[in-house]
């Protein structure tokens, strides 16, 4: 969203966006008042113009606002009951948040506010209904928006808190398509060598990281789906890049992965085919390197 009217518009166009740009800011400002929050939440969550990010943070009292509409969701998790109006509008600030998540000038800020713990009460719920995994996909999506960056600042920050766990659970028992941010996240988290080093650190965190991978190839080889799939693989082949890990591996990795299983699915991705005869030769310099003597993961 633009400040200046572009130089190539004609007048109409200018003033049209002159005037979309007024209705933003009034959303933005009634952000602030109870009463008009819904609407501007519906509204605002459509716009996702470049410089949206850094109006909102900077805006007084709209933080507060979007937080207060996190909070107040809280006591319909526990018991779950969660209504899809509810979720919706919880879900619409989360939409501004990830907005803000994304942005270069707001993430550090983002961070240092710790934002994304006031997410976590949604990414630990379990219910199955409508609303509930609507509510988790969409907070995976601020997540996964802030792992996208590349940025060391945020694999550190998200290391110090519980997302691995987090997503891990989710990995487990989610719906295909929050499996498949959830295990994204992930990957992008053992990408990072700080990542790498963490989960390798305990056999405990690769192990648990290791297990549910390994659960996720077997429920893959029923029920296929190619996007999950590239991103479980991707995983596996990060985690091989670690010595130790690359040895226990060599001992856990799912047969599935080794006989052929998904050579159908894999026949019109030609990166994940990539990626997957990559895991099995290095789990082939694990196997040599054990053979000479070397120590397998350990605590």
């Amino acid at each position: 969203m633009s400040a200046q009217p572009s130089p190539h518009m004609n007048p109409q166009q200018q003033q049209q966006q002159q005037t979309e740009q007024e209705k933003v800011y009034q959303w933005i400002n009634e952000l602030a008042h109870p009463d008009t929050r819904e609407t501007a939440l519906l509204e605002l969550s459509k716009k996702r113009e470049t410089d949206l990010a850094p109006m909102l943070w900077n805006s007084f009292g709209t933080a507060c606002a979007l937080l207060q509409e996190i909070v107040n969701i809280y006591p319909s998790i526990t018991p779950p009951t969660l209504t899809a109006h509810q979720s919706n509008r919880v879900c619409n600030a989360l939409a501004l948040l990830q907005c803000v998540a994304s942005h270069p000038e707001t993430r550090t800020a983002f961070l240092q506010a710790q934002i994304p713990l006031y997410l976590y009460p949604f990414l630990s719920t379990t219910s199955k209904t409508r609303p509930f995994e609507y509510l988790r996909l969409t907070s995976l999506g601020v997540i996964g928006a802030l792992v996208k960056t590349d940025e060391q600042e945020v694999i550190t920050f998200l290391l110090t808190t519980e997302i691995v766990p987090l997503c891990l659970s989710i990995m487990d028992s989610g719906s295909e398509l929050s499996k498949t941010v959830a295990t994204f996240i992930i990957q992008k988290i053992l990408l990072d060598e700080s990542g790498l080093s963490y989960i390798c650190q305990t056999y405990e965190r690769f192990s648990h990281v290791a297990i549910t991978l390994g659960k996720m190839v077997i429920q893959l080889s029923k029920d296929p789906c190619a996007r999950l799939l590239k991103h479980v693989v991707r995983c596996y082949l990060r985690l091989s890049d670690n010595t130790r890990a690359r040895k226990a591996l060599g001992q856990c990795l799912p047969d599935q992965l080794r006989d052929g299983t998904f050579a159908v699915c894999l026949q019109e991705d030609k990166s994940t085919k990539q990626w997957l005869q990559m895991l099995l030769k290095n789990l082939e310099l694990g196997a040599n390197q054990q053979q000479m003597g070397m120590s397998p993961l350990g605590s």
